[in-house]
């Protein structure tokens, strides 16, 4: 069984009243519901967590890639400033997945850069809640094609 960490960044946790206009009404926890159902049907195992902190992450990153587990991650604001957490995706070797529920390419200037985008299998952005299943999906896949890949043949 493969399992993924959905790891959630600053300002996260105020989904539902947080700029509603901008991140909808929904909440982290009907969030984490949704992906629950989602990697259940794909016979994956979740670990959900938030930080405001950026070393929470980072050490998070360090034990999915540990495990071998895989990652969506929706680093809010950390997505266009941090070094560190590019650097603990590039290290830990854990196949990413770059989520954010707005569209940041029709936002603020200063979100059409990510440090982390370059070290990550994809970007999905602009969906709301469905990026997060979007992403979970894409991980599952390229972790699936990974461990085809890795399996010697049968020939």
């Amino acid at each position: 069984m493969t399992t993924v960490f959905v790891l959630n960044g600053p300002n996260l946790n105020l989904l539902g009243r947080r700029e509603p206009q901008i991140y909808g009404s929904t909440t982290l926890a009907d969030i984490e519901k949704l992906v629950r159902e989602k990697a259940e049907t794909l016979g994956t195992a979740v670990t959900f967590r938030q930080s405001n902190h950026e070393g929470h992450l980072v050490d998070w990153i360090h034990e999915a890639g540990a495990q071998g587990a895989g990652i969506v991650i929706n680093a809010g604001a950390y997505t266009h400033t941090s070094i560190a957490l590019r650097d603990a995706i590039s290290g830990s070797g854990a196949p990413t997945v770059e989520i954010h529920l707005s569209n940041v390419h029709a936002r603020e200037g200063f979100r059409h850069r990510s440090l982390i985008a370059p070290v990550s299998v994809g970007v999905i952005c602009g969906f709301g809640s469905m990026s997060y299943l979007l992403g979970l999906e894409a991980v599952h896949r390229v972790m699936a094609e990974r461990g085809r890949q890795a399996k010697p043949s049968q020939h």
